[in-house]
């Protein structure tokens, strides 16, 4: 199982606006969804997880407002803005790359 210290650099932040694309969250709905759709094998812990929204809010990718989650508790709900939306499309993009060059250099004998 993958914790953050086995997460590539700005691999946690392109999970993090990967979830937030598809609709607002609140910090455990996105550790949640990426253990979920990864099938467990992605495990974000709070230590991880919290300062990554706060770099994320702090460059404009995220936004942040208090809601009642479903339980009825005071949470805070996270979502993407156009600047985040874009800084995804880059991340996704460069960590395509990434993994192609990695894959070609396997391939050599």
């Amino acid at each position: 199982m993958a914790k953050k210290s086995d997460f590539l650099p700005g691999t946690l932040d392109m999970l993090i606006l990967k979830t937030l694309s598809l609709g607002s969250q609140h910090g455990y709905g996105i550790a949640q969804h990426i253990r979920q759709t990864s099938d467990s094998a992605l495990t974000v812990e709070e230590g991880s997880l919290y300062p990554a929204l706060q770099r994320l809010l702090v460059q404009g990718f995220v936004k942040a407002e208090w809601r009642q989650s479903e339980t009825n508790r005071r949470a805070r709900y996270y979502s993407l803005t156009p600047a985040g939306r874009k800084q995804y499309g880059i991340e996704v993009s460069q960590f395509e790359q990434l993994v192609a060059a990695i894959g070609r250099v396997l391939q050599t004998a």
